[in-house]
């Protein structure tokens, strides 16, 4: 599919306001500033981490965590299939509009959410005409799915969060949106080779596959070669 106006709008940009992803404990942060990478065309390559912070919160027992995420999205264009990789999982919305816009996955797909997360609570504004801004700075990583099943982008979510979940086997057509934080040192109750296995299989069979690198769980060094392990 053509990413030409997702790379448009994401060319790379900085929030200082407590929106999106930068609201979370915003008020007592010291860093007050997170960024959005620029989107490339590319391949499993591209994929490097970045010195930029994407991801500041406190952190209870801890302090204030502010985490570097990708150096770039990457949109990766195969016969038949588009990938578009992130680090904070928001922008899946983003990703997901210009892919119903393309006509790349059928309205009313299934949605196979793998996630040690549901990312189901709710979204206190509902989307307008600018999927883009709406998924930057309304949305959140916790709140990106509710409207896209209000727009009727998918039918139903299929949650794999657990070791029986990824037995699951999907009907076609399904759109593939995997956290890397299924790897998160807390899932490792689920064995690493059942989770390559199982989303290799997946990947191989989904049209349209978004993936984030999930900064505030993964280092993204560690997320970068998860990445091509997959891929």
């Amino acid at each position: 599919m053509d990413s030409t106006r997702l790379r448009a709008f994401y060319r790379g940009f900085a929030m200082d306001t407590p929106q999106g992803n930068n609201a979370f404990s915003y008020a007592p942060r010291v860093n007050k500033v997170i960024h959005v990478p620029p989107l490339v065309k590319g391949t499993v390559d591209d994929v490097m981490p970045g010195d930029l912070v994407v991801f500041s919160e406190i952190v209870p027992g801890t302090g204030e965590l502010n985490a570097p995420g990708l150096r770039q999205f990457v949109h990766i264009e195969r016969p038949g299939q588009d990938i578009f990789i992130c680090d904070n999982h928001n922008h899946a919305f983003s990703f997901w509009s210009a892919g119903i816009a393309a006509g790349a996955f059928p309205l009313g797909s299934t949605l196979v959410h793998v996630d040690q997360h549901k990312d189901t609570r709710p979204a206190d504004v509902l989307p307008g005409e600018d999927h883009f801004h709406y998924a930057n700075y309304i949305l959140n990583v916790g709140n990106f799915i509710p409207p896209a099943l209000g727009l009727g982008w998918f039918s139903q979510v299929v949650q794999v969060g657990s070791a029986e979940a990824f037995a699951v086997d999907p009907k076609d057509p399904f759109v593939l949106d995997i956290d890397l934080d299924i790897f998160a040192p807390v899932m490792g109750y689920i064995p690493d080779d059942l989770k390559i296995t199982r989303l290799r299989t997946w990947i191989a069979r989904s049209r349209f596959i978004t993936l984030a690198t999930s900064p505030f769980f993964m280092d993204q060094p560690s997320a970068a070669a998860l990445v091509r392990r997959l891929l």
